[in-house]
């Protein structure tokens, strides 16, 4: 319940728009994220709205792929009565652990539209072991 405060019910209209974008400076701990594997190997997708690219740090080591990042992001509205300013910042991370079968030494990624897309490639299947024959002597 949102209650009214004595500027006649104003107050919680100005505050709507920045309710209903979902928008926490708590959600910039661990972005939200999706994976998913194909045939071809696996894909993360972060979603980095507002986080420019010089600002976010991607590292694999052993097997886990890091995402590091910090947002700056501001934003104002200006109306004939009333002044407000929105502001965001903190540092964030989050970190994946890569099934056994993808190539760490191949990971690459993308930043578009505010979603960083980090992809590993299927290591290349093991050669069957070669079956040896012993001579009896």
């Amino acid at each position: 319940m949102v209650e009214k405060s004595g500027f006649g019910g104003l107050w919680p209209t100005l505050f709507e728009p920045f309710r209903l974008a979902g928008t926490r400076i708590a959600d910039w701990l661990a972005p939200a994220s999706e994976a998913s594997s194909g045939e071809e190997g696996y894909r993360i997708a972060l979603e980095l709205p507002g986080v420019a690219e010089e600002d976010v740090e991607l590292a694999v080591d052993g097997g886990v792929v890091t995402v590091r990042g910090e947002k700056k992001a501001s934003r104002e509205e200006k109306g004939d009565t009333w002044y407000f300013s929105e502001r965001q910042y903190g540092a964030f991370s989050r970190s994946f652990r890569l099934p056994a079968d993808a190539d760490e030494a191949k990971v690459a990624a993308a930043i578009k539209d505010g979603v960083l897309t980090i992809t590993a490639p299927r290591r290349a299947a093991a050669a069957a072991a070669k079956r040896v024959t012993i001579a009896r002597g």
